[in-house]
């Protein structure tokens, strides 16, 4: 990635710098901003972030933070929607240029609405692989789970990119390689082009596909816990699932064996 850093004009309202930008795909590019001094966050929270309009009113969405809490930069993973009224203009974003960014992290994809347990699923679709790449980076997933497991599913190959590039350079991170060993296991799949794994991540989970191919066991209330990051209907059907092996939903104020993040944007 080609890293260029430019002084903030802090023209904007809570305003902070783009320091690079990397395009994935004609629709997905993730790019990092200045951090706040001010700003703390557990990792897997998200932020509102956006633009002003032409109007000089802002126009804000929730993004989740893909950077990890220890980061001096924030990260943000982002679809590109034509007409969308953030996204249609937030891809053209440069090094240099402002974006807004309210300091005030909410979420429920931590670990503190989790009880103890001991393996960790991530399952997400496209964009919702976001939260988790904050988790995956900060030590105390590693150590709270002996095992973690990314389930990514998007429509192609290279929709996949970003937490293929994420998987593939945890092992090396000087901060959590030595954590992870053999604890981490990936799976993605897509649904409109062909690949090792093809089809919905939902229903390699109902019709057991997923556990006999990670050769895990299907999930348990004492052991498994998910957190859930995507599309609304990719949501509910991973929480009916979870209902089904027994397993109820916790928030931050009621730790349980599953979360789902219900923030969306454009």
């Amino acid at each position: 990635m080609n890293i260029q850093t430019a002084p903030s004009k802090k023209i904007l309202p809570d305003a902070q710098t783009v320091t690079s930008v990397q395009h994935w795909t004609d629709s997905l590019f993730s790019f990092r901003v200045t951090r706040p001094r001010s700003l703390r966050f557990r990792s897997g929270e998200f932020v509102m972030i956006g633009l002003l309009k032409d109007d000089g009113k802002p126009l804000l969405r929730a993004y989740s933070i893909a950077s990890p809490s220890w980061d001096e930069e924030l990260e943000f993973y982002s679809i590109k929607v034509p007409d969308g009224p953030l996204t249609s203009r937030l891809q053209k974003i440069a090094p240099g240029d402002e974006i807004i960014l309210r300091p005030k992290p909410v979420g429920t994809l931590v670990l503190d609405a989790l009880l103890p347990g001991k393996r960790l699923w991530m399952i997400c679709t496209g964009t919702g692989v976001a939260p988790f790449a904050s988790l995956l980076r900060d030590p105390e997933t590693w150590e709270s789970y002996d095992e973690v497991i990314l389930a990514h599913t998007c429509r192609t190959n290279a929709e996949l990119a970003y937490g293929r590039a994420l998987v593939d350079s945890l092992p090396t991170d000087p901060l959590i390689g030595e954590l992870i060993g053999e604890k981490l296991h990936y799976y993605p799949t897509t649904t409109r082009e062909k690949s090792a794994i093809e089809g919905r991540i939902s229903d390699h989970l109902r019709d057991g596909r997923a556990f006999r191919a990670l050769k895990r066991p299907a999930w348990n209330a004492e052991e498994d816990r998910v957190m859930i990051c995507g599309n609304l209907a990719l949501n509910k059907d991973i929480m009916s699932i979870c209902n089904g092996h027994g397993l109820s939903e916790g928030a931050n104020s009621d730790p349980k064996h599953f979360v789902v993040e219900k923030a969306f944007i454009d």
